[in-house]
C-alpha cells in the first residue's frame, strides 16, 4: 500500500509564498516521476509541475513557469512545490501524484500517474 500525504496548504495573500510538501510512505518504488496538479471549484484537474526522479528534470505549466519551483529530497521520499508570487487564480486544491514507470505518456497528463494524494487547499486572497 502506497500513501501520498500533502501538507503546507493554507491561506496566503496575493504576491505571497507558500511551500507544499508531499511525502510517500508504504511500499517503496523507484518512482519515474512525481507531479503536482490542481483543481479549482467547477473545473478540471490541471497539471502544475512535475519532476523526473532519476534525472531531476522539471516540467511546468505555462501559467506557473517562473513563479513555482518543484524539487525533491529523495532521502525523505518527499517532493516540494515552492509557490512564489501567488495570484488569486492559483486558488485550488493541490494534489500530489506519483508515477511508477514511463509508459509513453507525458508527465503533464493525469493518466501518467499511478498514485494520488488526498489534496491540500491553497487559497490566495486579493
Amino acid at each position: 500500500q502506497v500513501q501520498l500525504v500533502e501538507s503546507g496548504g493554507g491561506l496566503v495573500q496575493d504576491g505571497g509564498s507558500l511551500r507544499l510538501s508531499c511525502t510517500t510512505s508504504g511500499r517503496t518504488f523507484n518512482w519515474y516521476a512525481m507531479g503536482w496538479f490542481r483543481q479549482a471549484p467547477g473545473k478540471e484537474r490541471d497539471f502544475v509541475a512535475a519532476i523526473t526522479w532519476s534525472s531531476d528534470t522539471p516540467y511546468y505549466a505555462d501559467s506557473v513557469k517562473g513563479r513555482f519551483t518543484i524539487y525533491k529530497d529523495a532521502a525523505k521520499n518527499t517532493v516540494y512545490l515552492q509557490m512564489d508570487s501567488v495570484k488569486p487564480g492559483d486558488t485550488a486544491v493541490y494534489y500530489c501524484a506519483a508515477a511508477t514507470s514511463y509508459r509513453g505518456r507525458s508527465v503533464q497528463i493525469l493518466r501518467a500517474y499511478d498514485y494520488w494524494g488526498q489534496g491540500t487547499q491553497v487559497t490566495v486572497s486579493s
